[in-house]
């Protein structure tokens, strides 16, 4: 088992926005430097999360122990800095969008293969978790992304709205929703933005449709106990991205792990299985 090594990093997007990610990966025991990598996996975080948020870390850094280097990063509308007891920025949550979050992972992509940040010139994964499984479909789905030697999803959404008729008539009438955030107390605001590029782009935002895209492998996982995202959105997924739909027993949206979780806590069996999922699916579509 080799150990890790965790690097900081800050990008700045296209609309002049900063994207603050972390890279664990591994180190060779024997020298204490970092090891070649077996590939490269992009990380992304679902609504109200962020690349600390629950299980995400711990996920990165085992997967790093096993010979893969991982890119996490909050969304640069996420609200998040690194001061994880709050949203820091409420003024950008208000702003975030899809097509936001797509060209971060397309910036996230240009540094790697500019060489800003590591991981040049390796087999390329994206990995998403829940509303960022989402994201990681649009962005591979439009082909923004590099040739990727996989795409895998964490009970993601299935669709990029699930807003009644009414609350979308009062996000267009009134500029925004609000939307509260149980673990920091917050009352957060949506920009009617967020809607209206659906409105104005809806092939672009068909998830489902654009999964016909996406010509990498594919790997779909969704919890059996997902209180947050159905377990029917994975079935879906997993229908139009002709994958066979891998069913964590057991698993809720969090994988049944704490948030915030230590990253020497006590891996759940859900985490656990989920880790050895992805380190075969990389293993098998890497080398």
């Amino acid at each position: 088992m080799r150990h890790i090594h965790t690097t900081d990093w800050t990008l700045t997007n296209n609309q002049g926005l900063d994207i603050i990610g972390n890279t664990d990966h591994p180190a060779d025991d024997s020298v204490g430097d970092s090891a070649t990598p077996l590939a490269t996996l992009v990380l992304l975080h679902g609504f109200k999360g962020y690349k600390d948020y629950g299980f995400i870390p711990v996920l990165a850094k085992e997967l790093a122990k096993a010979g893969v280097l991982v890119h996490r990063f909050n969304f640069s509308c996420s609200g998040m800095t690194n001061k994880l007891d709050t949203f820091a920025r409420p003024d950008l949550f208000a702003l975030d969008t899809w097509n936001r979050q797509v060209e971060d992972v397309g910036c996230v992509f240009d540094a790697i293969e500019s060489g800003e940040i590591l991981g040049k010139e390796m087999p390329m994964f994206l990995c998403g978790h829940s509303r960022g499984g989402g994201t990681a479909l649009l962005a591979s789905g439009r082909q923004t992304s590099p040739k990727l030697a996989g795409v895998v999803t964490i009970n993601s959404v299935a669709s990029c709205n699930s807003l009644s008729d009414e609350m979308q008539r009062e996000m267009l009438d009134n500029g925004f929703i609000k939307s509260a955030s149980a673990r920091t107390g917050q009352e957060l605001r949506i920009g009617a933005a967020w809607l209206q590029e659906q409105i104005d782009d809806p092939v672009g935002h068909d998830v489902l449709g654009l999964c016909r895209n996406i010509d990498c492998s594919k790997i779909i996982l969704h919890g059996s106990d997902d209180q947050a995202v159905d377990i029917g959105a994975g079935e879906a997924i997993a229908g139009a991205v002709g994958a066979e739909l891998q069913v964590i027993v057991g698993g809720n949206h969090v994988l049944n792990m704490a948030n915030p979780a230590l990253v020497d806590a006590e891996i759940s069996p859900q985490l656990g299985e989920v880790i050895g999922l992805l380190q075969n699916f990389v293993i098998a579509n890497g080398l």
